[in-house]
């Protein structure tokens, strides 16, 4: 058992997980990344866990890849016995892990696509109250640590339709709420709006719609700038200051000094589909 950082992100096999996990291993730290795809054609977009572990090898960190359905409460429960077991401690949770149906940004009311666009609200909001919990009760007993969620400006602007709103707004308040729980534990609770980002979904969708997508594409976020982001709120000396709050990732990295990985400063969308709005003060106990 070291002392370097132990952080866990969920949802790792690609896209903004892996994104995010490769950020976080290039600071030294023991990266542990959950997802079901094993092996490469098991699943229609390229990447597997033990593929993101090797890269956060090779990024500076160390990957320890743990298969996880996080559909399934009890492979959770086993994960987080793992890492006790494991590393004993936990310093940052990002919880990333979520169900993109094929259908979510094809044109049409939510009646008239496959009801399964509903499953976002299991895994992708209800799953990360699950991971939360099991990690808030390790962060609390060591007095430290940062819990994060993955989030984006559908939480405010309609985006990709209900299910998918409703899953951005419920880790919003997650974050706010949990903020409240842990204020006395020294645990800080963010959500974080991602802007379009450039994953393998999103490159293959752009691919196939290069008008609609045109002004997005040049400025796109990678999913690293949201893991540089994270790093730099766990060794913020006043992170605290944060905790229960919904941040913007650009403008939270414009606060620290924090450049993409192209080396440019990345575009905040608040203007145009809506900034975030933070609890009010009132707590009801």
């Amino acid at each position: 058992m070291g002392t370097e950082k132990i952080c866990l992100v969920t949802g790792a096999s690609r896209g903004a997980g892996k994104g995010i996990a490769l950020a976080l291993a290039r600071s030294g730290a023991t990266v542990i990344i959950t997802g079901r795809t094993k092996q490469e054609g098991e699943a229609p977009l390229p990447g597997t866990i033990y593929q993101t572990a090797k890269e956060i090898d090779e990024a500076g960190g160390r990957g320890v890849a743990v298969a996880v359905d996080h559909s399934n409460d009890a492979d959770v429960r086993a994960l987080f016995d793992t890492i006790k077991k494991d590393f004993g401690r936990l310093d940052v949770v990002v919880n990333n892990a979520t169900t993109i149906h094929d259908q979510l940004i094809q044109p049409g009311g939510f009646w008239t696509k496959s009801l399964d666009l509903v499953n976002i609200l299991d895994v992708g909001l209800r799953s990360a109250y699950i991971v939360s919990y099991y990690a808030a009760q390790m962060m609390v007993e060591q007095k430290s640590g940062v819990i994060a969620f993955t989030s984006s400006f559908g939480s405010s602007c309609y985006m990709h339709g209900p299910a998918y709103g409703a899953q951005k707004v419920g880790v919003d308040k997650f974050a706010k709420d949990m903020g409240v729980d842990l204020r006395d534990h020294n645990v800080t609770a963010v959500s974080l709006w991602m802007g379009p980002l450039r994953t393998e979904r999103t490159e293959k969708v752009w691919e196939e719609n290069p008008e609609q997508y045109k002004d997005f594409m040049p400025v796109a976020e990678s999913p690293q700038l949201t893991g540089m982001v994270v790093n730099a709120i766990h060794d913020d000396p006043q992170r605290m200051a944060l905790s229960g709050k919904v941040l913007v990732v650009a403008e939270q990295a414009d606060e620290y000094g924090i450049l993409d990985v192209d080396g440019n400063k990345k575009p905040s969308y608040s203007d145009m589909l809506g900034a975030p709005v933070q609890a009010h003060p009132a707590i009801v106990e």
